[in-house]
């Protein structure tokens, strides 16, 4: 198999893996006061971190197993930004690092989890744009 179809078929098993997240982090969501919070931003966590893995196999830019979006988002070549305030990238990292286990925190809120998935559309449409702009050999 060529290195561009190896690229490929990983870089689709980022993007499948991401879209499961999204889906489970929106269906979850439809539970609406009864929806567990934190996990739709533990997947709206994972789907963004995905989509971007994904666009860095594509780009072929190594990067290491870190949930940390903010490191994963300095990796991405300049111009190439997902739309994400460092804010944003921290708070989403936290849901995928501390949120996700008991701890001294507040409870996450349900305007949160909507916050999150609409970031990770955002994302994907991004990444998205992105990868079609990323010509393959």
């Amino acid at each position: 198999m060529p290195d561009n179809d190896k690229i490929l078929t990983v870089v689709h098993e980022w993007t499948a893996r991401a879209e499961n997240d999204l889906k489970n982090a929106v269906h979850t969501l439809k539970m609406g006061r009864d929806c567990p919070a934190d996990t739709v931003c533990f997947h709206s966590q994972q789907c963004i971190e995905k989509y971007i893995k994904a666009f860095l196999v594509l780009a072929e830019i190594p990067f290491p197993k870190t949930h940390d979006i903010e490191a994963l988002v300095l990796l991405l070549p300049k111009g190439m930004r997902v739309g994400l305030t460092l804010t944003e990238q921290r708070r989403l990292t936290e849901y995928a690092t501390v949120m996700r286990y008991p701890g001294p925190y507040e409870p996450v809120k349900l305007s949160e989890a909507k916050e999150a998935v609409g970031l990770a559309r955002l994302v994907r449409r991004r990444v998205l744009k992105l990868m079609e702009k990323k010509p393959l050999f």
